[in-house]
């Protein structure tokens, strides 16, 4: 029986970017007689008229429409509630803004088979992609700080050999059942994102293993935090508003995450994001002020 493997994949108003991932996915390089891929989408809204595009391009595809609210984290919770029950071997997780390589979803496959051949267990896989201006990693698995910064990340570095990590960024990872089993949905505690970091790290905690893929998955531009709380661009009544929201640092699931994996100093990690962004803030602004004062 081939394998089977379920690819989801959530988007809102990115017609293009969503059209190039489903084309990517479409035209990979895997043996239709030992791979069966199907693909499901949830559609959250999207009022750029992605849906009918996709249903006119890719008939084959799933669709589930969602109503603007989702977001990332909760439109992917509904995709997997649905491939699970489909009975897939594999579910894909795959951003809409990723185009995959030719070959990125048999090495996926073939990794998946080696680390279990190996080590006899089934494993998170991790694809890792990189921009547009091939300078580097852009997403892909993550290792933990040493244990006095449990949160900090790094990214895997590149390799022609498949490498340990602890969790990942879910732009391209392959799951095996088994792990779902195991791990479960994405938790609906988390709106947008930590979704995917709480997820490896929940896998990981629950002696599951994480691996990331020899070489480069596909391409995906780094968010830069243009529009986000980072931005310093935006006025900082904007930045607070958005380091609270949906697309930020949610204090509630802020806490749920920190309190979850960052260990006995929990609230330290959990306040840390808020204070730093106002002790940031003044001095920001007391620097800015020092030249108009010194010119007087």
């Amino acid at each position: 029986m081939p394998k089977t493997v379920c690819a989801i994949i959530a988007c809102h108003n990115r017609r293009a970017k969503t059209i190039a991932c489903l084309d990517a996915l479409k035209h990979q390089a895997i043996n239709e007689q030992s791979v069966s891929l199907r693909v499901l989408l949830v559609d959250d809204g999207s009022t750029d008229g992605t849906a009918d595009a996709v249903r006119a391009q890719f008939p084959e595809v799933e669709i589930i429409s969602g109503d603007g609210g989702l977001y990332w984290n909760g439109a992917m919770r509904l995709a997997l509630s649905h491939a699970v029950k489909r009975s897939p071997d594999y579910v894909l997780l795959l951003n809409d803004d990723t185009v995959l390589c030719h070959h990125a979803v048999q090495t996926l496959l073939t990794t998946a088979c080696r680390v279990e051949n190996n080590h006899g267990s089934q494993a998170i896989i991790v694809g890792a992609t990189r921009g547009s201006a091939h300078d580097g990693i852009s997403y892909g698995g993550l290792i933990r700080g040493p244990w006095w910064i449990p949160l900090r990340m790094r990214k895997v570095p590149l390799s022609d050999q498949a490498q340990r990590c602890d969790t990942f960024n879910a732009n391209c990872a392959l799951i095996p059942s088994a792990v779902i089993d195991v791990v479960g949905n994405l938790d609906a505690a988390f709106t947008h994102a930590m979704g995917d970091f709480d997820y490896g790290l929940r896998a990981r905690n629950l002696g599951c293993e994480l691996w990331v893929a020899p070489g480069i998955a596909g391409e995906c531009e780094a968010n830069l935090g243009q529009g986000l709380w980072t931005d310093k661009s935006l006025p900082l009544s904007t930045r607070w508003q958005r380091l609270k929201g949906p697309k930020g640092l949610p204090p509630r699931e802020w806490l749920v995450f920190t309190r979850r994996h960052s260990g006995p100093f929990w609230p330290l990690y959990w306040l840390n994001p808020y204070v730093k962004f106002w002790l940031n803030s003044i001095m920001e602004a007391w620097t800015t002020q020092r030249p108009a004062r010194g010119a007087r």
